[in-house]
């Protein structure tokens, strides 16, 4: 019989991706794998059932998708999905596959709980950043998103236009923007918003993407300070010492004065993301300027940030939107799909479903397994909560 991969409907409050587009069944069933899909699942996203039928998925209720799939891909697993996704904890059953964003270094109880259940959990944002695993890696392609988005949040709250017009009533300025972070998120907002005809410039603790920088159109920010070792594991940037953070907060000041949109983007897997503009910076900028942190799901880049809410501090306007990608469904979840689907031609190369422990892909991404936490440095955390007297309980 062919490996089947279950498709649910989305549980979390406003998330309209769907894990799987229909553009992805005919692929999947050519490399052996059934796709089952719940009712309705993909219609927020822009997929009618016909649309998947046309491609050769099946449809059936929540129930029957747990009962019959040998692996489930979610884009929100229980982790990333812990209230609405506990009435799913029961229909697990052990040995069945989880493939789809988790939280993993944080949402240790939920990571537990899957375990106990005897599920085997495989975490996106785990995806290693190595050349083989570039069509796996959901995180970029939602980041790209993101930084898309962020720009047109600001075109839009700015109460000027973004590019230069020679116009009969004078010269209109273009807009000032300024991108703090860039990552793929960052990279992609400097060329959003130069197509829009903004003048762009970027900062980012690694010194090394100042070519990418620049190749995308930005002017790249110097601050006079020490950054060598501000690159972690797998190109990430890393978290710094407050000492670090206070120095760079008082250089970008004067930066911050000048500009109109500032979009903050700087975050550190599993951690808290760093305050690089606190209230006082924000009082330093000209009445009528934006904010867009798209950090806000790890707090924020900017200390008056609500996430999820946009605020005025100050005569500045400061937007904290969440769950980005979800806002421009229908293309993220052709985006998610497709590095979910490389990922489950990895798990089932021939037809049938392996997980092979010597794959450095699937081994980075195997966070539960035979009723355990397996992956390292998840199972190093929860170990932690414990003597802590952390919340985690097994």
């Amino acid at each position: 019989m062919p490996t089947t991969v279950g498709v649910p409907r989305e549980t979390f409050p406003g998330e309209r991706r769907v894990a799987i587009a229909p553009r992805q069944c005919e692929q999947l069933r050519k490399s052996g794998i059934d796709v089952l899909i719940e009712n309705a699942a993909g219609v927020e996203a822009g997929f009618p059932d016909d649309l998947y039928v046309s491609r050769g998925a099946r449809f059936g209720d929540r129930a029957s998708v747990f009962k019959e799939a040998d692996l489930i891909a979610q884009v929100r697993c229980l982790g990333a999905n812990p209230d609405a996704g506990r009435s799913d904890i029961a229909m697990i059953r052990p040995g069945q596959a989880f493939i789809g964003f988790g939280e993993p270094l944080t949402a240790l109880k939920e990571a537990l709980r899957l375990a106990e259940a005897g599920a085997s959990v495989f975490a996106l944002e785990l995806i290693p950043r190595i050349t083989r695993a570039q069509s796996m890696d959901a995180l970029s392609s939602m980041a790209t998103i993101s930084g898309y988005r962020a720009v047109l949040l600001g075109a839009m709250h700015l109460p000027k236009m973004f590019p230069m017009l020679m116009t009969a009533a004078g010269t209109v300025t273009p807009a000032k923007v300024f991108v703090l972070g860039a990552g793929v998120a960052g990279l992609q907002a400097i060329a959003t918003a130069r197509r829009l005809g903004a003048v762009v410039s970027a900062y980012d603790v690694r010194a090394a993407v100042k070519e990418q920088v620049e190749s995308v159109g930005a002017k790249f920010v110097m601050l006079d300070m020490e950054a060598e070792s501000a690159e972690g594991k797998g190109g990430y940037a890393k978290a710094m010492d407050e000492t670090f953070y206070r120095r760079q907060r008082q250089l970008l000041t004067d930066v911050l004065r000048e500009q109109d949109v500032v979009i903050t983007t700087a975050a550190v897997p599993g951690r808290k993301a760093p305050i690089l503009i606190t209230s006082e910076m924000v009082q330093a900028m000209s009445s009528g300027s934006v904010i867009v942190d798209i950090a806000a799901e790890r707090g924020g880049n900017c200390e008056a940030t609500l996430p999820g809410e946009t605020v005025q501090h100050g005569g500045i306007l400061i937007l904290g939107p969440l769950n980005v990608p979800s806002s421009v469904p229908f293309h993220a979840s052709q985006m998610l799909s497709s590095n979910i689907t490389a990922f489950l031609r990895l798990l089932v190369p021939n037809g049938s479903f392996a997980i092979d422990g010597t794959d450095e892909i699937i081994r980075s991404t195997l966070v539960t397994h035979e009723g355990r936490v397996v992956h390292p440095q998840v199972a190093e955390l929860v170990a932690a909560s414990r003597v802590t007297g952390g919340e985690v309980t097994a």
